[in-house]
């Protein structure tokens, strides 16, 4: 038995709920009004050479357009300074981070919905781009399940002095690529009670769309920097009182359990790739080297599953 549909609301139920809850009529968009009625977007609306991306409705709509194809989405929002917020509750933390959005895109009947969100102490000037479902799902690339999407504008990057001032408990990542395993980490981190997390260069970015999906906005939560210099960049640490420990199969490797049972007040944990671990030139910074003893012989976690371990055991009460 099939579902009925729920009708799309009309413009003047749109109306009175952005009345109600103080949103100006001025920001709802209409795709249908911008004569995008098959959610198009031509080309010319994406001008990247262009120091200010348009806020004509087609200029806003670009920054939704092929948000599947991940090498292109890492460099076009990297090189024009946004991100893409995805859902109810990650837009809802990022707008509480002090984030700036750009605009936000999301079906008439989910406006309904997320009106209180977009009101209140988080309310800002940004256009709210109003669709039918098939319109927002045909921009995106995917079905779009999980209310809205926003186009955020990114922080400005913070110095690895600053996120580390006060820390005791820092997670550092070399060369993890992969953006399910740093959203991974990132909510370990969060959930774990670390301070801040630091990135190589070559790292993975934490403001993708699925590293947020993945971390549930919590990369919005634990301060993070990327390292400029690696790895020479660690010895910043050593130099504020960190001691640098890395999780890495060595001779002289302690067990963790043994580590965290005298784990000095300031502990930075270094985290290498799944295959490769980290470079010899990182593990020649450490100042103890840590292991995850492990059963049947398997020799090792998934890298975001043994950040969460580590970060378990080296909790502070």
């Amino acid at each position: 038995m099939n579902t009925p549909r729920t009708p799309e609301p009309t413009v003047e139920q749109l109306l009175a709920a952005a009345h109600t809850h103080g949103i100006a009529p001025s920001r709802l968009r209409h795709l249908d009004d911008a004569g995008l009625g098959d959610a198009d977007v031509d080309a010319a609306d994406f001008d990247t050479a262009a120091p200010e991306r348009s806020t004509s409705t087609g200029g806003l709509l670009a920054d939704y357009r092929d948000l599947t194809d991940v090498k292109l989405r890492t460099s076009l929002e990297a090189e024009h300074g946004l991100y893409i917020a995805e859902s109810t509750k990650i837009i809802d933390r990022a707008l509480r981070a002090g984030h700036e959005p750009r605009s936000l895109l999301m079906s008439r009947a989910w406006f309904l919905r997320l009106a209180p969100v977009l009101a209140g102490d988080l309310a800002s000037d940004a256009p709210i781009l109003l669709g039918t479902e098939e319109q927002v799902d045909g921009l995106a690339g995917f079905h779009v399940h999980r209310g809205a999407l926003a186009s955020m504008r990114r922080p400005r990057p913070r110095e690895v002095s600053a996120t580390i001032t006060g820390a005791r408990r820092v997670v550092i990542v070399e060369d993890v690529v992969d953006h399910t395993n740093l959203g991974a980490i990132f909510r370990s981190a969060a959930g774990l009670g670390v301070d801040a997390v630091l990135l190589s260069p070559s790292c993975a970015d934490p403001l993708y769309r699925r590293s947020i999906r993945v971390s549930m906005g919590t990369v919005f939560q634990v301060p993070w920097a990327r390292f400029t210099a690696w790895p020479t960049g660690l010895q910043e640490l050593r130099q504020e009182g960190f001691i640098l420990a890395a999780l890495a199969l060595e001779d002289d490797s302690v067990t963790l359990r043994e580590f965290a049972a005298t784990a000095p007040e300031r502990v930075a944990l270094l985290l290498g790739t799944e295959g490769d671990g980290l470079r010899p030139a990182t593990l020649a910074q450490a100042d103890a080297t840590v292991l995850i003893p492990m059963a049947h012989a398997v020799d090792s976690l998934n890298v975001a599953a043994a950040t969460a371990v580590a970060c378990y055991a080296l909790q502070i009460e």
